[in-house]
Formats: structure tokens, sequence, C-alpha cells
């Protein structure tokens, strides 16, 4: 249980700092949206290259790949149907709504719960594949074709191809993928710049998250979108854990401390890397960030639920 609330403590100080930066206007009135841009084409990519290329994939390519992507396929699905049928929300709404019901916080809180409460993080690993090379290009594929603007002579076929190939993000995956696979080991002059810049991701990410809550007030009626924020957390913080639940309990067989950790990584929080992804696409900002603020907060009460029926 300790290791929960270090974990927490953590995320929320770092946070708090932002928060404070915003307030005090440390860093001017774009800091937010900078930092963000930082993450996004920088810190990110590089800390997705260092981690492939350094990380053993016979422990990635594992069941909980499987369960971890197929869980998360599944809310978002779900979500696309549930708030496109009912909500009537145009696509880029729907992809933000989508990624914030099923991204799970794998780095910044997922790898500190791993260490301190699971005490493996190659838990967590197998999703951190998933979503940098299969979730968050699909989606931030579908974000550059609907929320960019567009001349209508282009062919929607052409950008669907060249697209994902100028996404900082997913190259920065598919160069490391590449590299791993082939079984080279970069020299340490190169190893070492993108291990620094990719050391920045988790907390600019967190800061930025921190920044775009001031002056702002969380679920406010009349400019937060409540009934998608609630959609999406509902999703994440109660459907997510019980689907993954099944999946690896009836498809897998898995049971003790296996089931535990599963069931556990899918109640972490969504990831600030969705605000990232928002901010970038000027989509769904208040969506993300009110959905990973609540997220947050209830994982925190969910992960010691989870802690006291299946430790």
């Amino acid at each position: 249980m300790s290791g929960v609330i270090s974990g927490f403590t953590v995320i929320f100080i770092v946070v708090g700092i932002g928060y404070l930066l915003g307030r005090l206007r440390v860093l001017g009135d774009h800091a937010h949206e900078v930092l963000s841009r930082l993450v996004f084409f920088v810190c990110t990519p590089a800390l997705l290259f260092y981690s492939l290329v350094t990380s053993d994939l016979a422990v990635i390519f594992s069941s909980t790949l499987v369960i971890a992507g197929g869980s998360a396929v599944i809310i978002g699905v779900a979500y696309l149907l549930i708030a496109r049928l009912w909500l009537r929300r145009d696509v880029p709404e729907l992809v933000i709504g989508a990624l914030s019901s099923s991204y799970v916080n794998s780095v910044n809180l997922g790898l500190p719960i791993a260490i301190f409460v699971l005490d493996d993080a190659t838990f967590v690993a197998p999703l951190l594949l998933f979503q940098i090379l299969i979730y968050s290009p699909m989606a931030l594929l579908a974000l550059d074709l609907t929320a960019l603007d567009r001349n209508s002579g282009r062919s929607v076929l052409r950008d669907a191809l060249i697209t994902p190939l100028t996404n900082p993000i997913v190259l920065g995956g598919i160069a490391g993928l590449v590299v791993s696979l082939i079984g080279w080991l970069p020299p340490k002059p190169v190893l070492e710049p993108l291990k620094m810049l990719g050391n920045a991701s988790v907390p600019g990410a967190l800061l930025a998250f921190g920044l775009s809550l001031t002056g702002v007030a969380v679920f406010k009626k009349g400019e937060s979108p409540r009934r998608d924020i609630a959609l999406a957390a509902a999703l994440k913080m109660l459907v997510m854990p019980l689907v993954v639940y099944a999946i690896a309990r009836y498809g897998f067989g898995q049971t003790g401390h296996a089931l535990f950790a599963q069931v556990v990584i899918a109640a972490l929080p969504t990831a600030q890397n969705v605000l990232v992804y928002a901010t970038r696409y000027r989509r769904g900002q208040i969506l993300a960030r009110d959905t990973a603020l609540i997220t947050t907060l209830a994982s925190i009460p969910a992960i010691m639920v989870i802690s006291l029926l299946l430790a």
C-alpha cells in the first residue's frame, strides 16, 4: 500500500509545481502550449527510442501485450460507439475521448506502481509498446486526417500513407523497434543525449498538465463537456479493470500475482499524453485534461480496493 501512496505523491508534487508556475506566470502566458510541443516533438520520441533499444523484446511480446492491447481497443471502441450515437461528437473529439477512456498512464505513474506495488517493472513494458507503436499511431493518424486544415484537392489515401511517417512519436517508436530487432546497440555518445531528453518527457508532461489547470474549473458547467468526461472516466476506472480481469482470468487462466498485476495496470489513470495530443491538434483539450485529473484522483482508491481483493 505504501507503494501506491509513494507513486501518487510523486505525480501530485510535479503537477502541483506546474500549477504554481502557471499561477505565478513564471514561464509566460503560452508556457503550456510550448511545453506540450516540446514533449510531443522532442522528449517523447527520444524516450520511446531509448526505451525500445534497451528493452528485452522477449519480455515485451507476451500475453500481457495481448491483454493490455485487447482491453484498450475494446474500451476505446466502446467509447467511440457510445459517444457517436449518444453525444453526436465529431471525429477529433471522439478520438480524444476514446484515448481518455483507454490510454493508460504507463510511464510516470505506471512505472512507480510497477516497481513499488508489483515488484516487477516488466509488467508495464508490453502496454507501453502497444500504446507507442499501435495505439498512438492509429489515433494520431485519425487526428492528422480530421483535425488539421487540409486543402480540398489533397488525396486522403496519400495522407493516410504519408502522415504516420511525419509524426515524431511514431518515428521514434518505429526507429527504436527496428534498431532493437536488428540487435544493434548504438554507442553511448548517441544514447546518452536521447536518454537525457527522454527523461524530461514524464516531468514535462506532468508540468504541462499542471499548467493547464491554472485558472480553470474542472467539470465547469457550460464549459466542460461533462457527459463526455463522465463516460470516459467511467469506462477507464470501472469497465476497463473488469474487462482486463475477465480476459486475464478466463482467457489466459491467470491467477495470483499475475492477475493482480494486470488489473492494477488497467486501473491506472488516463495518461497526460492524451492532453499533449489534444493540445497539439487543438481539439478536446478540456475533455482530456478533466478526465486525466478525475481518473488520477479515482485511481487511488481503485488500486487500494484491488490490492485488498487480489493482492
